[in-house]
């Protein structure tokens, strides 16, 4: 097989945050485009630029402030869509508009109350109207597994003829079977690409069966010169085709695919991870490449063997992705031990939140003794939101147990002024929340609580992950601690200092 290019077309940013409970605000989407940028994915997907104002400020902010990738918003075939979109894009070094409709029976019946003609002509229409504003344009039939093969052709056709570059073929509800989709992908390779090199053949599959992945890669085989996926799988219900499991399945098996990838794989660790904390979303112990396991051998010929040689039970080398050994700092350790962990772990600082973090690394370290890289990590995550911060947790004391209703007490710092709460709930995590919102004045929902241990033991570290819902806006906090009600707390606040940064932003607008 002739080696060519393979493009990474990153959607985390878009199909990524649609998943249940992500509220990313445009501060963190920028900071993931930009580590996608690092790992030098070809194409970041920075969101629907029509969705919403957020969304277009997202999109327009990454194409203004990021390098290197091709920066993408996503439109359905409506002129106002493609509008938006190339508007939003308009700074951009290099751009593209993707625009999709939808193909199968029940889309365009149920949903779009469209005919098959009227389909056809808005895929003609949007296509070219978006070529109009730049030269690299996508096409998606929406639900092209459950579609007719011979419609999705002949849409796919029109796409191109109409001005597309690439025929994104999207497996939408995760429905295809490898087989399937091989043979749908070899049909749109022969019938729409046909001898024009200039036309792109992509995937983007859905992990409904757990299949995203394997398709995905039976795409490859069949033509297919683009792969889209996500981050750590996220998106949409089972999530989407795990960008960091394709690049390291192309690399590991180069001699199965015979294909080339740009990414740089030593920043798939670090994307991962930051991915999973601005999103709130935990990585299963077991994921591929980049879970906590992903390199662990507990059995005790899986460990010989290891030591005898890596190679024995490991078909990638951890540090080729970016990991390393775990690090383990404890409470005698000084600034120059923390500089140097941060140094190896590949951490820059601004001074400040380096104090902060370090300050906060002494606190926890007094109580837990060791500190793992995995609880560095989560510290840095926790103490370099600073750009939030309006106010800081000071002490929270919690009363009651089983037989009485809980009461929680805190004491909160904002703006030099140190503001108090005392207020019951059902349980000393939901007492903690309403004190806090009492003693903030901000009425918030809490619409997801997750708790996630760092170390084991006794005394161990979790990391708190909240998003709380004020008025339509959904907002994301997270606190680290050795004590569950703490680190919630720390959560609850980080999460109301974004709405009062929103709040704050809002009236300095109103005044301009």
């Amino acid at each position: 097989m002739t080696t060519d290019r393979l493009i990474i077309f990153d959607t985390t940013l878009r199909d990524g945050e649609q998943a249940p409970g992500i509220a990313l605000s445009p501060d963190d989407k920028v900071a993931i485009a930009a580590q996608l940028a690092r790992l030098k994915v070809d194409v970041i997907e920075a969101g629907f630029a029509a969705s919403s104002p957020g969304d277009f400020e997202a999109v327009r902010r990454i194409a203004s402030e990021v390098e290197g990738p091709v920066i993408a918003s996503l439109a359905r075939t409506h002129p106002d869509d493609i509008d938006a979109a190339a508007e939003a894009l308009e700074p951009a070094a290099r751009s593209r508009i993707h625009v999709f409709n939808s193909t199968s029976p029940i889309h365009m019946e149920q949903m779009l109350r469209m005919t098959p003609a009227e389909v056809l002509a808005s895929i003609q229409e949007g296509v070219a109207r978006a070529r109009r504003y730049c030269d690299d344009v996508e096409f998606s039939p929406q639900d092209a597994t459950r579609s007719d093969p011979d419609f999705v052709i002949e849409a796919c056709r029109l796409a191109v003829e109409a001005g597309a570059t690439t025929i994104n073929i999207p497996d939408t509800v995760g429905y295809a079977l490898p087989a399937d989709f091989v043979a749908l992908m070899e049909r749109v390779y022969a019938e729409v690409r046909g001898d024009n090199e200039d036309v792109i053949i992509s995937t983007h599959c859905h992990n409904d069966l757990g299949l995203a992945v394997a398709n995905s890669l039976s795409a490859i085989q069949a033509g297919a010169r683009q792969i889209e996926g996500a981050i750590n799988g996220i998106g949409e219900r089972a999530g989407n085709t795990s960008t960091e499991e394709i690049i390291m399945a192309v690399r590991t098996r180069q001699d199965f695919f015979g294909v080339e990838i740009g990414a740089d794989t030593t920043e798939i660790f670090e994307t991962s991870r930051l991915v999973s904390r601005l999103t709130g979303y935990p990585i299963q112990y077991n994921k591929a490449v980049v879970g906590r396991n992903a390199f662990a051998h507990e059995s005790g010929i899986h460990q010989h063997g290891v030591l005898r040689a890596r190679e024995t039970y490991e078909i990638m080398d951890p540090e080729s992705i970016g990991h390393r050994s775990m690090l383990v700092l404890g409470k005698h350790s000084g600034r120059a031990a923390f500089a140097d962990a941060l140094d190896k772990m590949g951490i820059v600082l601004e001074d400040v939140d380096f104090q902060r973090a370090f300050e906060r690394f002494k606190e926890l370290a007094d109580r837990k003794g060791e500190i793992t890289e995995e609880g560095l990590r989560a510290i840095i995550g926790e103490e370099t939101t600073a750009r939030y911060d309006v106010a800081e947790l000071i002490s929270i004391h919690v009363e009651g147990g089983s037989d009485e209703v809980p009461v929680a007490t805190v004491a909160i710092s904002r703006g030099g002024e140190e503001l108090h709460a005392t207020s019951s709930g059902d349980g000393m995590v939901n007492a903690a929340f309403v004190a806090i919102q009492d003693a903030l004045e901000i009425p918030a929902k809490l619409v997801d609580y997750r708790v996630s241990p760092l170390t084991s033991g006794a005394d161990a570290m979790a990391e708190v992950n909240v998003i709380i819902k004020t008025g339509a806006t959904t907002y994301s906090g997270r606190g680290v601690s050795t004590d569950v009600v703490e680190g919630s707390a720390r959560a609850f606040v980080a999460a109301l200092n974004k709405v009062a940064a929103d709040r704050a932003s809002s009236v300095l607008g109103e005044d301009r």
